[in-house]
């Protein structure tokens, strides 16, 4: 039986909404898998070649102008303090190339695709700013072991413990 032009018509777009959808899913995988790929082997925008010269012609440019820029108003030459407009987003897991003035939007798109996982960045940060300062090891035992006093004891101090010694017989 012959079809006739609108029943192909409605075949086309029936065909076409089909094609689009298939096509979304396999963008979503790829996308995913260029994800994975990112964040295993810890990839930026540049290291992926999305860098714009604009982005490259903003850090040469003079001191006195801005570098960063929310578009609201909000500036900041990229000298002293981050203000807090920019600590906010950035702990939002925004990325500080977002904020440079004149970027173009294939390097913000190329931020968007380096920053990935905003839970994850944020907690790289807070892991940077968490470290402390090394102590001193206050109790130590012929043997060697030792115990700085941060934490729980450790198994041979318990046992010294027990054994009826006093953490003063430790302190060096």
């Amino acid at each position: 039986m012959a079809k006739t032009y609108q029943q192909i018509q409605k075949q086309i777009e029936q065909l076409q909404r089909q094609a689009e959808a298939l096509r979304g899913s396999e963008i979503k995988g790829v996308v995913d898998r260029i994800k994975v790929a990112i964040a295993h082997y810890g990839l930026t925008a540049a290291h992926l070649g999305l860098d714009s010269a604009s982005s490259k012609a903003t850090k040469k440019s003079s001191k006195s102008s801005a570098q960063f820029s929310d578009g609201t108003g909000n500036v900041w030459s990229g000298r002293g303090p981050r203000p807090r407009w920019l600590r906010d987003a950035l702990a939002s897991g925004r990325s500080i190339d977002e904020f440079r003035a004149g970027s173009s939007p294939r390097s913000t798109l190329a931020t968007a695709i380096g920053k990935l996982d905003a839970a994850s960045a944020v907690a790289k940060a807070t892991a940077k700013t968490a470290k402390r300062a090394p102590s001193k090891v206050s109790y130590r035992d012929d043997a060697g072991n030792s115990w700085t006093g941060r934490g729980p004891k450790p198994r041979w101090l318990k046992a010294q413990l027990d054994s009826g010694k006093t953490l003063q017989d430790f302190a060096k």
